[in-house]
């Protein structure tokens, strides 16, 4: 890939840093590294294969060489570190942009983390986020923000993903561009990373992440830490965190971390 090209395309993204790899153990371990060692924001590791790759809690990420947009990002945002979950939020409403913007497939939101698609009836993963902060003193010295999105995946699904995730090209039935995606995302990312810091902006921030999140008005089941209980998820919080009312209960509880799955509707 040509980054010079894509460096031009993203103008004045703070986000424009761009090293595109062929390959990389992880693309948010290289990042990390950059990060202690000083480097400034705005640099964007892009891989067409991970040998490495991980998702929340540990999980691994595996894709076929050039068949996903897999992407690191380091950020130094002026945030508390009780706030740093908003990086995320910011990478996922970019995200739905970008695929709408691109291909006109609409997605959503899976709290905390995941872009997803309906189809018959059940909900599958498109691409997750994994953001890992460094802490400075008790600062946010550091938030490096990793996303990816299966874009052109082969015509068949390994046996122990076929039922639960989806690419956009077994979407839209043609190949999609990785590289104008990438552009709309760093664009729609560094647009809403902005609002941030913009007075009112993180309000608006949360406002549109509520409208792209198909969690809300849905039965869930939240795994925590040494518990777990099923409920409606039925709103976010100002900050952001979801709150879901369990079973047999009247007043939410407010989710700031965990696992959320979507169960069928009753």
């Amino acid at each position: 890939m040509d980054s010079e090209q894509l460096r031009a395309q993203l103008g004045s993204c703070r986000f424009s840093d761009l090293r595109w790899v062929p390959e990389t153990g992880s693309t948010n371990e290289d990042v990390l590294a950059l990060a202690r060692a000083g480097e400034p924001e705005g640099i964007v590791v892009v891989a067409d294969h991970q040998s490495a790759g991980r998702g929340r809690l540990g999980r691994s990420w595996e894709a076929p060489a050039g068949s996903s947009l897999l992407v690191s990002i380091l950020c130094r945002p002026d945030l508390a570190p009780a706030d740093a979950h908003l990086v995320t939020s910011a990478a996922g409403v970019a995200a739905v942009e970008a695929v709408r913007q691109v291909t006109g497939v609409v997605v959503r939101l899976k709290w905390p983390n995941d872009v997803v698609v309906e189809r018959e009836r059940a909900t599958r993963k498109l691409g997750g986020i994994l953001a890992e902060s460094l802490l400075d003193g008790g600062r946010l010295g550091a938030v490096v923000v990793g996303i990816g999105i299966n874009v052109n995946w082969p015509s068949e699904f390994p046996d122990e993903l076929a039922s639960i995730a989806t690419a956009l090209n077994h979407l839209t039935g043609v190949p999609v561009d990785r590289e104008l995606l990438l552009v709309r995302f760093l664009q729609g990312f560094g647009h809403w990373y902005d609002q941030l810091g913009a007075p009112g902006g993180r309000a608006e921030l949360v406002t549109r992440y509520r409208e792209e999140c198909q969690t809300l008005d849905h039965e869930v089941r939240v795994e925590l830490a040494g518990e777990s209980f099923s409920g409606r998820a039925v709103g976010l919080t100002e900050e952001g965190h979801l709150l879901v009312v369990p079973d047999g209960a009247t007043d939410p509880r407010i989710i700031v971390a965990g696992d959320v799955v979507h169960l069928r509707q009753r």
